[in-house]
């Protein structure tokens, strides 16, 4: 299927990068295209960014030295001193 690209302006980029690589127009968006799918595609995730997220937390909290959180800890929280 073919691909018709009726801005000037993405034609005229086309062009641009085909002349400096020396390619076909084709090979110039197909190069580039293909850079930008690669370039998003190792852009973690949302749900990547939160996992590294909370592991980094994890790692800095050091839960081996945290107190215990007894009723006496929480009642601590809410009273007015």
């Amino acid at each position: 299927m073919p691909l018709y690209v009726r801005d000037t302006e993405v034609d005229r980029l086309a062009e641009r990068l085909a002349m400096l690589r020396r390619v076909s127009k084709t090979e110039a968006v197909r190069s580039a295209l293909q850079h930008e799918l690669e370039r998003e595609e190792a852009v973690p995730s949302l749900v990547e960014r939160g996992l590294a997220f909370t592991r980094s937390l994890r790692a800095r909290g050091n839960p081996a030295k945290a107190g215990k959180s007894d009723k006496a800890f929480i009642d601590g929280l809410y009273e007015d001193n």
